[in-house]
């Protein structure tokens, strides 16, 4: 099918199954057209629990829609492609966390929302990029073991005063080949251009943007900032958002473009397959399941 009509058909097995369709940002941009709701990891799961549809079809990669069903152990969650990843995700193993965890026995253990259930049921607490600053400035105890993302946990480290904070030597390496080379290269033909990144960028850029932030909090810059031209640092499905909420503005990708292989293993065809067939559905442990909504509803009470 041509993909229009494989859209039209999706939204009417969606209808007609009673099926809430969520689509991370990262996505290609015709499956955000057919999702009920885009946005981040996190803030998708939340509108799941919510959301009356019995069925969730989670279009991102694995953590998320296992996030999903730790808010929502009732309904049945299904992933279009369930080998889609995360390489900053398989960079904290269990085994090793639990290892951390007894060599640093008074520290707490803040694990960024991008890492499977097993270890989100190792944490105390859960944070996002937007609220890890704040997380790690609530969260009792002076030391902190901040998993898996040494550039995030740098970022907003650097702002929290009195604590140690020991980072797990993770990253996202879609982010950490973003540059001050690769944004150079960009700005040199558009110096007027606001850089702007995420926070899973390398310190060497987060320090030299025009603004840091998640990537609602990206979007949300777009539209209120009196800047006309962007440069993005951060995975280029952002960019279909932002030229919905801005189109008037102008929106550019460091050099090379930032692109997530496992993002993009989510397709149209996956979507429909998964949709028609009922396959593919996520399954969480119930004891780690527990221990690891316990971790995200701290955070959420902060």
């Amino acid at each position: 099918m041509e993909i229009q009509e494989l859209q039209e058909e999706i939204r009417r097995k969606k209808r007609e199954k009673d099926v809430v369709i969520l689509a991370h940002y990262y996505q290609q941009p015709e499956i955000q057209d057919i999702a009920d709701f885009v946005g981040d990891s996190l803030e998708l799961s939340r509108v799941a629990a919510s959301a009356p549809q019995g069925t969730i079809l989670f279009c991102g990669v694995r953590f998320m829609a296992e996030t999903a069903k730790i808010l929502s152990p009732d309904k049945k969650v299904l992933t279009p492609y369930p080998q889609a990843g995360c390489l900053l995700a398989d960079m904290a193993e269990p085994r090793q966390v639990e290892e951390a965890k007894k060599a640093h026995p008074t520290a707490r253990v803040v694990a960024y929302v991008n890492v499977y259930a097993e270890i989100k049921a190792l944490a105390d607490i859960i944070c996002t990029s937007a609220n890890a600053r704040k997380v790690m400035e609530k969260i009792e105890g002076e030391k902190i073991l901040f998993v898996p993302d040494r550039n995030l946990g740098a970022y907003h480290a650097r702002a929290v005063k009195g604590k140690e904070v020991l980072l797990w030597d993770g990253y996202c390496p879609i982010h950490e080949r973003i540059t001050p080379a690769s944004i150079d290269r960009v700005k040199e033909k558009h110096p007027d251009a606001l850089v702007i990144v995420h926070p899973e960028c390398p310190p060497a850029v987060t320090e030299q943007a025009d603004f840091v932030g998640s990537t609602s909090q990206l979007l949300r810059f777009v539209e209120e900032s009196d800047a006309t031209c962007f440069i993005i640092g951060t995975e280029a499905g952002i960019l279909h958002q932002m030229r919905k909420k801005a189109p008037d503005k102008e929106f550019l990708l460091p050099d090379p473009i930032p692109v997530c292989d496992q993002m993009k293993m989510i397709t149209l065809e996956r979507v429909y397959t998964s949709l028609k067939e009922d396959i593919y559905p996520v399954t969480v442990e119930e004891t780690i399941r527990v221990k690891a909504e316990k971790a995200i509803r701290r955070m959420l009470e902060l």
